[in-house]
């Protein structure tokens, strides 16, 4: 919780800032309280610096290996920052510091909130901490390993995804998704008793479940986001329900069924969390002969954000015991920014590179070095989850595809792949709004309850809010194979926080910087005045703020979801 910051006036935000980019000091030496405050501040960085850099450096190996050996050294990286945190006797001088008034410099208090909520989140039972490690550990490297098996093959992510968008044979497809779906049945005992274990750090640290504790800790209220997301419900339902009605009749078609025929199976993505491609251009036909880094490389460096250090450092293409996923980690805030990916010349993955080196240029790359180290991050997961989906959304973009000069030079067919290009972004963000409501619901649910029959639950969210129709007969752990459930929980809801975020901030560029007043024309492409506006309003602040009072410094409004309604109507 942060009272100082939450209950500020916008002047003392900006004064926030102008410390942080060197404008000047509030700062009194003789005060023993905020002498006292950067005392602790000062021994955790000496301490924790390099234990948190040599984490970040045994993560980013066992990812892109895969090995036992790796996985043990992360496992035990993660165990020696456990450990650190879970000191009660720094606990307890963390929390008389922040309790008592007369900090007088702003700085120096956020990062003792800061701190605080990373080491509240470790005050529990040393064994029970050791142990949530160890199943998670287990958990995700069951993840990294596993392949689906179809027929005596092993497939790849991608090779499930080509089944799933290219087949007409709907048995075909379904053993694709059920393949895919494998991982779940590995790790649904392990999953199970880690949320439990979950719980029970919560109940130690006061709160009623592990869902409740981890929204306190992202700086959230539980009641709030439920408000919000119960909104966008309402916001979505009706233009979701239209707009699936037509992407039923065109799979329907396309695999020789009846609309009611339609099953899980059918949706290209295996959780229906991305738009099918069925409006007849290929979007992946615009990438499949581009080089999808060079385009990225020629992107950024356009805006005056360049990522060739990123690209040169990243692990990007398939391989054996690799995580077949991508992401993007900062090494050491100092710089060292790195994306793991799994490139083949396609629209997702344009998208997700897109995406990815958002994070990254949203990362000390940006972060100004005078932020101090403990604050020199992202404001909020929702925010840099928005920064990435902002540049993602841009590989449908007809206008930007014709900027970088890859769209087709034939006037009609540029026209028809720009307008079906806008029309499967507008269903996009639909479809991901209501994919983003089952998994908020499922792991309130999931933490409220694991011992419920989780099959269920799953299956009743999915319908309600994805309009899916639940596999005939079939009754697997199928929630257990979204590996955020494991990897990242109580984290996705963020994802649809960021894509309000993104539509907001997309607004504000397009009124401050494009001075235009159609967000669908403004692409960015060798536009550095976007660059610039990123790195004064969104970058510069690092962790300063909190995420609403960035959203507010950035776009003149806290966080809300007009912008976003504005972007999925026709």
């Amino acid at each position: 919780m942060l009272i100082r910051l939450e209950h500020s006036r916008r002047g003392f935000i900006v004064t926030l800032i102008g410390l942080v980019v060197g404008f000047g000091s509030v700062v009194s030496a003789a005060n023993p309280q905020t002498a006292r405050a950067q005392k602790f501040i000062d021994a955790y960085l000496a301490k924790m610096r390099p234990i948190e850099k040599s984490a970040a450096i045994a993560w980013w190996n066992a990812n892109t290996s895969g090995s036992e050996e790796d996985f043990k050294k992360k496992e035990e990286a993660q165990n020696r920052i456990d450990a650190a945190l879970a000191d009660p006797v720094a606990f307890r001088e963390l929390k008389t510091i922040r309790e008592q008034a007369g900090i007088d410099d702003p700085l120096v208090a956020r990062q003792i909130d800061v701190l605080y909520l990373s080491y509240l989140e470790k005050q529990v039972d040393p064994l029970l901490l050791r142990e949530m490690s160890a199943r998670a550990n287990a958990v995700e490297k069951a993840f990294n390993v596993y392949r689906a098996k179809v027929d005596g093959k092993e497939l790849s992510d991608n090779d499930v995804r080509k089944v799933m968008k290219e087949s007409k044979s709907s048995e075909e497809r379904r053993k694709a998704w059920e393949g895919s779906k494998g991982v779940g049945a590995l790790v649904e005992k392990d999953l199970k008793e880690l949320a439990r274990l979950r719980n029970q750090a919560a109940s130690q640290l006061g709160f009623g479940n592990y869902h409740q504790l981890m929204m306190h800790l992202a700086e959230q209220d539980q009641g709030q986001v439920m408000k919000l997301f119960d909104e966008l419900d309402e916001l979505t339902r009706e233009p979701f329900r239209k707009a699936k009605a037509e992407i039923d009749e065109r799979l329907a078609a396309h695999c020789g069924i009846k609309v009611e025929e339609l099953r899980p199976w059918h949706y290209h993505d295996p959780f229906f969390q991305e738009s099918p491609a069925v409006f007849g251009a290929d979007l992946d036909a615009i990438y499949e002969k581009q080089d999808i880094l060079k385009l990225c490389s020629t992107f950024y460096s356009g805006i005056e954000l360049p990522v060739d250090d990123v690209i040169k450092r990243s692990d990007l293409f398939e391989k054996a015991g690799k995580s077949p996923h991508a992401f993007c980690t900062d090494i050491d805030k100092e710089g060292d920014v790195r994306v793991l990916a799994n490139v083949v010349p396609s629209e997702r993955w344009m998208d997700t590179m897109l995406h990815e080196l958002g994070h990254a240029v949203y990362s000390s790359k940006n972060i100004p070095q005078s932020v101090p180290y403990i604050v020199r991050d992202a404001s909020h997961i929702l925010t840099t989850e928005g920064i990435a989906m902002m540049f993602g959304r841009l590989a449908k973009n007809g206008e930007w595809q014709q900027a970088m000069k890859i769209a087709p030079t034939e006037a009609e067919a540029r026209k028809k792949l720009s307008d079906d290009g806008a029309r499967v972004l507008r269903n996009q963000l639909l479809i991901f709004s209501r994919w983003c409501q089952v998994m908020l619901r499922f792991e309130k649910g999931l933490y409220e309850n694991p011992d419920q029959d989780l099959n269920k639950l799953w299956w009743d969210l999915v319908e309600k809010y994805q309009l899916q129709h639940r596999p005939d007969g079939r009754n697997a752990p199928d929630y257990a194979s979204k590996i955020h459930i494991v990897a990242a929980p109580v984290y996705y809801h963020n994802y649809m926080m960021g894509e309000l975020f993104a539509s907001q901030l997309h607004h504000a560029i397009t009124r401050e910087v494009a001075k235009s007043n159609d967000p669908r024309k403004v692409v960015y492409v060798n536009d550095p005045r976007v660059g610039a506006f990123l790195k004064q309003k969104v970058f510069a602040p690092g962790r300063t703020l909190s995420w609403n009072q960035l959203t507010k410094f950035a776009t003149g409004e806290e966080l809300n979801p007009k912008a976003f309604a504005a972007d999925f109507k026709p």
